[in-house]
């Protein structure tokens, strides 16, 4: 089953298949997002989803039972 996944600001929206890995949906859209330790601990890939949730995309997979799921990539000058 796929989703549709859009990230914003950049306004691009891509398919993803459920429990994929975000990082590799990121990548595979040509977007963006800082990584580090790749554990969560550092929260350098720290992205926020349209409810408000806080979630960091490198711990992170598509979910089920969403036909969308909107992700707002942060602009943090430390990364």
């Amino acid at each position: 089953m796929t989703i549709n996944i859009r990230f914003l600001p950049d306004d691009v929206t891509v398919n993803a298949e459920i429990g994929e890995s975000l990082l590799d949906v990121a990548d595979r859209a040509g977007v963006s997002i800082p990584t580090a330790c790749l554990m969560g601990t550092c929260h350098a890939c720290t992205v926020e989803l349209d409810d408000g949730e806080i979630i960091r995309a490198c711990i992170r997979a598509v979910p089920p039972g969403k036909e969308e799921l909107t992700i707002h990539l942060f602009s943090d000058p430390t990364w």
